[in-house]
């Protein structure tokens, strides 16, 4: 039972991450299986970005700085994997006229204008947050690290809830996901995340972020894809850090 577990979390480090996580041993468990630790994924990312913020104005770096090389240090760990779905979401979205010619412009590695923007947005203002929380540095590592992994239970919730819009793909192979995994997600995320001030409240706005858009990619689409749970994450940690840095 132990090494299952285990495994799984080894699973979500290699799926979420670019950080060494070593081979799978067989069995090797389905994606399904291992939608609960999506959360300790963040952790890693959010705890590295977190290290970098610190050493960085420990450093005597200005705030903007600092928070440049935390998102730097996070994109890197993560291989812009959130921001890539994003962008394919962006330009799938508003640049086909049907759900056929949507799913189809997601899936070209190209990107267009309506991508591009979202990347500059969402760049910009999750700087901008984290900037502005880097005036208390403690409270801004605790931020990068909760919202790393509350941003991640959006994932979780919108594989668990939505049907796969498409035949293959991540959102098709980790369909067999169950809503008990990620309320595990969501419990392993949420309970750490309240002792932080300010965590509840943007907790309940990435909850409807993530509803939002679970409505939207069902109009658009029918369903999710691994590049709207990619966005999800994208639009929960949007979300969460500019509630903190009001």
């Amino acid at each position: 039972m132990i090494r299952a577990r285990l495994a799984e979390v080894q699973l979500a480090v290699m799926l979420l991450t670019r950080l060494p996580a070593g081979r799978l041993g067989e069995p090797v468990p389905a994606l399904g299986a291992a939608v609960w630790a999506f959360p300790l994924a963040g952790l890693a990312v959010g705890g590295i970005g977190a290290a970098v913020l610190l050493a960085a104005l420990a450093a005597g770096l200005a705030a903007p700085l600092a928070a440049g090389l935390a998102l730097g240090a996070q994109m890197l760990a993560t291989g812009g994997l959130h921001e890539d779905g994003l962008a394919d979401l962006a330009d799938g979205f508003w640049g086909g006229r049907d759900p056929a010619r949507r799913l189809e412009i997601m899936r070209d590695s190209r990107i267009g204008s309506y991508g591009t923007l979202a990347l500059i947005v969402s760049v910009g203002l999750r700087w901008q947050a984290v900037a502005a929380l880097a005036e208390t540095p403690g409270r801004a590592a605790l931020a990068l690290i909760a919202v790393a992994m509350t941003s991640r239970v959006a994932s979780a919730m919108l594989l668990a809830l939505m049907p796969p819009a498409r035949a293959d793909g991540l959102g098709r192979a980790a369909a067999g996901a169950g809503l008990a995994g990620a309320l595990v997600a969501a419990g392993l995320a949420g309970g750490p995340a309240l002792f932080l001030a300010g965590m509840a409240g943007a907790m309940a706005v990435q909850a409807l972020v993530t509803l939002g858009l679970a409505r939207l990619a069902r109009a658009k689409i029918g369903g999710q894809t691994g590049d709207v749970l990619g966005a999800a994450q994208q639009l929960a940690e949007i979300a969460a850090l500019l509630t903190l840095a009001r």
